[in-house]
């Protein structure tokens, strides 16, 4: 009776920990649970049926532990728990419109560093490496990037 008992306990450990490192991630109930029936299983054995039982315990629940985790991996089982969608959208902002490297513009906002500009008749994110610029200043277009630009205020 006393080894159906730390069985129980130990398989129930294994489940909770399955349910915690698949499942629930994160430190919650499952995972305390885990912990608490292994624990209880393995002071058990110690407690109740001597400390051959408790060594024989204590090992036999991490390799026992070691082994579900790892057929639990190599089964489909999280192959069928995956997400198996494809993004096929792209944010694109500066997409149908010409911009060039010499083309000139006007702040929209303040560039601090980074900030609105109008050019060619597009407002476009931009971003400046000198000082701060403000609205309404004239910048020219050093480099043009996938998502915005880079400007630099125009000499005088």
């Amino acid at each position: 009776m006393d080894v159906t008992i730390v069985v129980v306990l130990l398989l129930l450990g294994i489940l909770f920990f399955l349910l915690e490192l698949f499942l629930i991630p994160g430190i919650s109930l499952a995972g305390i649970a885990g912990t608490v029936f292994m624990g209880g299983a393995i002071y058990y054995a110690y407690s109740v049926i001597g400390n051959g039982a408790g060594h024989i315990t204590l090992a036999s629940s991490l390799v026992l532990l070691a082994i579900t985790i790892w057929i639990f991996v190599r089964s489909n089982a999280l192959e069928k728990m995956s997400l198996k969608t494809e993004i096929k959208g792209k944010n694109d902002p500066l997409e149908n419109m010409v911009l060039n490297i010499g083309d000139k513009g006007i702040t929209q906002s303040r560039l601090a560093p980074m900030g609105k500009v109008k050019v060619n008749g597009h407002i476009v994110e931009a971003k400046t490496n000198d000082d701060f610029i403000d609205p309404g200043v004239e910048v020219i277009i050093l480099q043009v990037f996938n998502t915005n630009i880079l400007v630099e205020r125009l000499p005088e």
